[in-house]
């Protein structure tokens, strides 16, 4: 038995490093770190989070998803402190995670890159590696990159790249770094980044490292495959196995509060009623009242009552 574990150990490590030799991270080291889905997956092996639940979620406050997946168990998922290409208070966007690490030029390294760029069919002749994620981009997914927030020739987004992203994905861009050509990429119709900074500098001393590998933005480990909700204020990544929860539990709250302060101004409960652990008499009230609800509730009546039968009000 001992025998066949060192074996079986011997085998994944060399798995392992074959993959990490890797530009583009394989569909079987992609479907193992985020093992926890169990629904589709795109053609890379990413979660593929559906776009009923991509569209959902932009109605989720940050506060609520961040709450959730604190309750979960998942305390570094948000990063704030961006400047926008495009500012509107309004202006949330969802997607899919394609993660892109780019690092400090090095020569051997870049050697390296460059040769197993050639064995994946990736464009080398220039030595220019910047666009090589962005061409792996569907429609629905989210270009996250991180630029090791490099300011001088560094810049991993520029007008190419951000055309290329905006026509492939129809997402935006999360660069934790900066970017270059701001008065072109404006001119996007519906495109946006989410970026620490702007420098005119081309990039030219940064080399892309891996695609569709874990990477940290900011205080974040985002894997390929994670839903962004991106607002103004900033950006959280939710591990593709939770969103459903996540997304069901903001529009549950949300419901609650609607349910609660009609209850407070008719007088039948006060807000200190409300605001702790409800009593069977409230549940009961609650379900009556999403009997006459007018409004249009954001999920099914079967998923909702699903969701309330483990739900501790």
């Amino acid at each position: 038995m001992k025998t066949k574990i060192i074996v079986l150990a011997t085998l994944l490590f060399g798995c392992f490093l074959a993959n990490a030799q890797n530009v583009m991270q394989s569909p079987e080291y992609i479907k193992a770190l985020t093992a926890d889905w169990k629904g589709e997956r795109t053609a890379d092996g990413r979660p593929k989070v559906s776009d009923n639940l991509l569209e959902r979620l932009k109605a989720i406050t940050l506060e609520e998803a961040w709450a959730e997946l604190i309750n979960l168990g998942y305390f570094d998922q948000f990063e704030g402190n961006w400047k926008l290409l495009n500012e509107n208070d309004n202006y949330v966007m969802t997607g899919r995670a394609v993660t892109a690490q780019f690092m400090p030029a090095r020569t051997d390294l870049e050697n390296q890159v460059i040769e197993q760029g050639k064995k994946e069919g990736r464009m080398w002749e220039q030595r220019r590696t910047v666009s090589w994620a962005m061409t792996t981009l569907v429609e629905g997914d989210f270009y996250v990159a991180d630029g090791y927030d490099k300011q001088s020739y560094g810049t991993v987004v520029g007008s190419n790249l951000g055309n290329g992203v905006w026509a492939r994905s129809h997402r935006g861009a999360i660069v934790y770094g900066h970017i270059r050509d701001t008065e072109d990429l404006r001119k996007i119709d519906g495109f946006n980044v989410w970026v620490k900074g702007t420098d005119p500098s081309y990039m030219r001393k940064t080399l892309l490292t891996t695609i569709n590998a874990p990477i940290r933005i900011g205080s974040v480990t985002v894997l390929p495959g994670d839903a962004v909700l991106a607002k103004k204020d900033g950006v959280i990544f939710i591990p593709a196995h939770l969103v459903e929860h996540i997304v069901l539990t903001g529009e549950v709250t949300e419901l609650f509060d609607l349910f609660g302060q009609q209850r407070i101004k008719e007088g039948k409960y006060t807000a200190g009623i409300i605001d702790s652990k409800w009593s069977d008499e409230i549940k009961k009230d609650f379900r009556s009242w999403l009997d006459t609800f007018k409004g249009k509730l954001p999920m099914t009546r079967p998923e909702l009552d699903k969701f309330l039968e483990k739900r501790n009000f």
